[in-house]
């Protein structure tokens, strides 16, 4: 079959790489075709639910196949939306230093996409932690502020820990590799950590005085951490978790004489 009066529908990840695919099977160039986008795809939110992008050809009656396949990335025009896209986000917030650094960045945009699907307006800000907790992984603190975001706290912060574990999971299959990632709103997770240290001094002297183990409540890993880094020093109790999945919690020992 000749290449004139001929229709090729083209499915590909991008509206470019549908045309180059095209034009290659074809023989010819761009200016040889009609082109017509019938779907211009969806990359989803960082990949997920995405959807690829779909072109006609149709080969114009005067064009006659080329003798050789015409490179086709020559005669594209280069993708200069990608240079035009604004900014991200980040960049246009007072926070320039930080952005330059691509865990950073991405852990930035992850959250404020996130938001952003959520109908929530907020500042975010991504930033290094010192912890010595993860050697050789600089942790990651995602601190977002706003008006009234008690809604992404929840309940014993159920709904800041699910988005923090929704975020971690997409900075990671961006990067490749796993990050400790922390999310805070309106420095909640410091408050909640200066509470869980002083529960943690209060029981262990209680344990150290009545020579009984005591049992915590139920919190998630990111809680129980903290109560075991706070007394891991202590010269008269021991902590270990029990439990399993939800119900885990910290059990504070007393040390044996």
């Amino acid at each position: 079959m000749t290449a004139q009066n001929k229709n090729l529908e083209i499915i590909a990840p991008s509206i470019e790489e549908a045309i180059e695919n095209g034009l290659a099977e074809l023989g010819l160039a761009q200016e040889d075709v009609e082109i017509e986008v019938l779907d211009e795809g969806n990359k989803g939110l960082f990949g997920l639910g995405s959807r690829q992008a779909r072109v006609l050809l149709t080969v114009k009656r005067t064009a006659e196949p080329a003798s050789e396949v015409p490179p086709a990335k020559e005669v594209l025009p280069q993708p200069a939306d990608e240079s035009a896209k604004p900014e991200p986000l980040a960049a246009a917030e007072p926070v320039a230093e930080e952005t330059t650094d691509e865990v950073l960045q991405i852990a930035h945009d992850t959250v404020a996409e996130l938001l952003e699907k959520m109908k929530i307006t907020a500042l975010v800000r991504a930033s290094y932690i010192e912890d010595d907790e993860y050697h050789g992984q600089k942790p990651v603190m995602v601190d977002i502020h706003g008006d009234d975001l008690s809604i992404l706290i929840g309940r014993k912060a159920e709904t800041l820990n699910a988005l923090q574990y929704i975020a971690s999971l997409i900075v990671g299959k961006e990067l490749g590799h796993a990050v400790p990632l922390t999310i805070d709103i309106e420095g909640f997770r410091n408050r909640r950590q200066q509470q869980l240290k002083q529960l943690a001094q209060r029981i262990a002297d209680q344990v150290a005085q009545t020579n009984r183990s005591q049992s915590l409540e139920p919190m998630p890993a990111n809680e129980r951490r903290i109560i075991h880094i706070e007394l891991r020093g202590h010269p008269q109790v021991y902590t270990e978790s029990a439990g399993d999945g939800e119900h885990r919690k910290v059990v504070i020992h007393p040390k044996s004489n």
